[in-house]
């Protein structure tokens, strides 16, 4: 391929070996089946310098053998489409000589790349095999009922370092688009997960090579803008948004389930908490069939999350926090507040490891794959199938920005009205206007790169500084409620949390009313060009 790179589009899932069998008699496979079932043992060898020049570029290089035919191939970063396991990158593919032996890589089909420097230099310092993937392929050509051509692929095998040591076991399925539209793969991988354990692969087969040279440190995903510029269309905008939002999820799945850091339950439950805010925004121009199950699952999930991370907040930070004043004898807590504290927190402990192993489980469920595959799809959707000539149709083919203004003043409307007396308000009230702040937020931040930057940067300050305020207290107030279902209403301990959240309501009534001022004075970014 000698032109412009063509762009790889597959979605990846992990599966138990045992389950491979079952994906090929599958209904849903052999409903869209054009042709006969092929195996084949693939070979594959990456390269790069030994500090890994080419991975921390996002670039991959590799020969591949499939019997006596060599391909040399070349893959850059991922793109904007990616996100639900849908991996999006630009590929370029060469033949080379056939023959047992490895041929030496051809340097000059570089220059057919994008990254032909960076390529240059790499091999100038020095290209060696780094890791060795080796792997049955049984594949399944695909068409469906739109004419979308795709191929579906089973692989089980092993990567292994190069120089030894290190392997590790592979089996999982791809679905590569060939031609049509992408929406397709979702759709089936999602009917397969109906009947087969499959999960996302987020990591490809490089990147699990890469990790085997050098585990790196993970870290959990925090969220990131959507790729949208000042011309993109609604359609456009709503679809890298959920995109945007799935990536965030799938991100964090592996280390939630896996590690005890309280952060990957945190990230992943911002990336639900977009999510739906995301589908929230779509409301008038998506039709309730399609979005109304997401919305549901990904509530879910919401409230799965919300626990485990409610009982964090409480074991992690408020139950410390008060231990702290009561020790400088500036807390409000009753005499013997220390005792009544070390058991309550015994019982928050208890509490939260279960909410952690449901969330652990949640995450871990068919039940979390085939919601993600559901946003997939929807994001994959044609204007998410609006039909022709309807006022939804011509909003979504109108510009972001467009649809982006009323939207925003709304929700700033809301928490404008929410905010009257906010320093002096209950509880509730503040839970309200910390409600209106979050929903402002997220569709600030979704639109914002729509924007003048410097704008919507100071904006986004000023209602960032508001709502960290307002879910301070909601915290404190949240910590009281669970003191009371855990030890009664009641309870020494209960009495001991509502008086802290009354204490910090009065210490913090300053913060809050300079924070509300200062928000008010902020210019909405979307009010000019």
């Amino acid at each position: 391929m000698d032109g412009a790179a063509p762009a790889e589009l597959e979605l990846k899932l992990r599966l138990p070996r045992t389950a491979v069998a079952a994906v090929l008699r599958h209904p849903a496979v052999a409903a869209v089946k054009r042709g006969r079932v092929r195996a084949s043992t693939l070979r594959s060898t990456y390269f790069d310098t030994d500090d890994g020049r080419l991975a921390k570029a996002g670039i991959g290089l590799r020969l591949r053998r499939e019997g006596r035919r060599w391909l040399q191939t070349v893959k850059g970063p991922l793109d904007p489409r990616s996100g639900a396991g849908l991996a999006a990158r630009p590929e370029y593919e060469w033949p080379l000589r056939a023959g047992e032996t490895m041929p030496p890589l051809d340097a000059t089909r570089f220059a057919l790349t994008p990254w032909r420097r960076k390529l240059d230099k790499a091999m100038r310092e020095g290209l060696r095999a780094r890791f060795v993937t080796t792997f049955e392929r049984t594949t399944v050509p695909l068409a469906f009922p739109d004419s979308t051509m795709a191929m579906l692929s089973l692989d089980v095998g092993e990567i292994r370092a190069a120089a030894g040591g290190g392997r590790v076991q592979v089996c999982e399925l791809e679905v590569e688009l060939e031609s049509g539209h992408s929406h397709n793969l979702f759709e089936l991988a999602h009917a397969l997960a109906a009947d087969v354990p499959l999960a996302i692969e987020t990591r490809s087969k490089a990147a699990r090579g890469y990790a085997l040279l050098a585990p790196a440190t993970r870290v959990p995903a925090r969220a990131e803008d959507a790729a949208l510029e000042g011309k993109t269309s609604t359609a456009d905008a709503l679809a890298a948004m959920l995109r945007s939002c799935a990536r965030q999820i799938e991100a964090n799945a592996d280390g939630l389930t896996t590690e005890a850091d309280p952060e990957w339950i945190h990230q992943m439950r911002i990336g639900t908490r977009r999510l739906r805010a995301c589908l929230a925004l779509m409301r008038d121009v998506a039709p309730a069939a399609a979005l109304d199950p997401i919305a549901a699952e990904a509530q879910w999930l919401a409230r799965v999350l919300g626990r485990a991370r409610d009982l964090d907040v409480l074991a992690g930070e408020t139950l410390p926090a008060i231990a702290a004043a009561l020790r400088d004898n500036t807390g409000q807590a009753a005499p013997g507040g220390g005792a009544v504290l070390r058991a309550l927190r015994s019982r928050v402990l208890a509490r939260r490891k279960r909410a952690r192993d449901d969330a652990r489980a949640a995450v871990a469920s068919v039940r979390f794959t085939r919601l993600l595959l559901a946003v997939g799809a929807f994001a994959a959707r044609p204007r998410f199938c609006v039909g022709d000539g309807t006022p939804a149709a011509a909003t979504l083919a109108g510009r972001a920005r467009q649809m982006a203004r009323p939207v925003l003043e709304r929700r700033q409307h809301k928490l404008l009205r929410r905010g009257d007396g906010l320093p002096r308000a209950a509880p509730s009230a503040r839970h309200a206007a910390r409600l209106a702040a979050k929903r402002l937020r997220y569709a600030a931040e979704f639109f914002a790169v729509l924007f003048p930057r410097r704008k919507a940067r100071a904006y986004l300050a000023a209602l960032e500084a508001l709502q960290d305020i307002l879910g301070a207290l909601n915290d404190a107030s949240v910590a009281a409620d669970l003191a009371s279902d855990l030890a009664g209403p009641d309870a020494t301990a209960t009495a001991t949390l509502r008086g802290w959240a009354a204490a910090q309501s009065a210490a913090r009534a300053d913060t809050l009313r300079a924070a509300w001022h200062h928000f008010t004075r902020a210019r909405p970014f979307w009010s000019t060009d």
